[in-house]
């Protein structure tokens, strides 16, 4: 499920935000973090609110007065955030609210216990997301995509 979570983060926040600014390779990194813990075997604080909102408390520490450095680094929250809508972390309370429904979470990752066909299917729903997007801020531009690569951003004119 690599792509589903690499592929969709970035659109949303880029759909809702329309921000040229945003590095959308470090939302897809944000996004991708979790899956950290799924090679582990288990789900734990990557996949709890918690953990999205002291990543989000450190980087807005970490980052006074450096405007700059802040806006690139959001994108790991914000990431770890849509992480946790796009596998369904909120359908578990112990795991999503944890440690407010008891110390012991659902260890289960939701991206792990799903059959494969879902996985398939979720994957080439994101490589479909993928060519609208391709095709909605057009990385066919040779400008857009090196942009795109090069920086993260996504240009003024195709938000």
């Amino acid at each position: 499920m690599v792509l589903w979570f690499a592929i969709l983060a970035p659109i949303i926040v880029a759909e809702v935000f329309r921000s040229p600014m945003v590095d959308y390779r470090v939302v897809a990194v944000g996004a991708l973090l979790p899956l950290v813990e799924v090679v582990a075997g288990q789900a734990f604080v990557l996949h709890t609110l918690l953990g999205a909102v002291t990543v989000l408390a450190a980087v807005m520490l970490a980052t006074q007065g450096r405007r700059l450095v802040r806006r690139r680094w959001l994108g790991i929250p914000i990431g770890l955030l849509l992480h946790l809508v796009l596998d369904g972390t909120w359908t578990s309370k112990s795991l999503m609210w944890w440690p407010v429904f008891g110390l012991r979470p659902d260890l289960a990752a939701p991206e792990a216990g799903r059959p494969v066909a879902v996985l398939v299917v979720l994957e080439l729903m994101a490589l479909a997301a993928g060519a609208w997007a391709w095709r909605r801020y057009e990385l066919g531009d040779p400008a857009n995509r090196t942009r795109l690569v090069a920086t993260g951003q996504l240009g003024r004119g195709v938000l």
